[in-house]
């Protein structure tokens, strides 16, 4: 009888902390809830630099160099299970990355 007492105080211990963890989780949540409400309450001026938006041009301008013909290709020939993978190609691309990576480090 002692082992099933023991298992139930475990069992009624680790329901108290699921609980406390969750009211934890709702009360983080409310928290992160109010702090935009309270940034944007400061009126804080922000400025974004010409670089930054420099980077932010060429980083919405890189997608435009996605081949989108070539990944529907790829796509499809994976839905229709006609895609084939070399290992070999690719444990050769793997090896020659590692030697370039360790070439620059050193």
């Amino acid at each position: 009888m002692k082992l099933a007492d023991t298992l139930s105080s475990a069992k009624q211990a680790a329901m108290a902390n699921v609980a406390k963890s969750s009211q934890n989780t709702n009360a983080q949540t409310a928290a992160a809830a109010q702090v935009p409400q309270r940034a944007q309450a400061s009126g804080v001026a922000v400025t974004v630099s010409t670089l930054a938006r420099g980077l932010d041009k060429a980083s919405r301008s890189s997608a435009a160099d996605i081949d989108t013909q070539k990944v529907a290709t790829v796509k499809a020939a994976i839905q229709d299970g006609s895609y084939v993978v070399n290992p070999e190609a690719i444990a050769d691309k793997l090896l020659a990355n590692t030697k370039e990576f360790a070439a620059t480090t050193n």
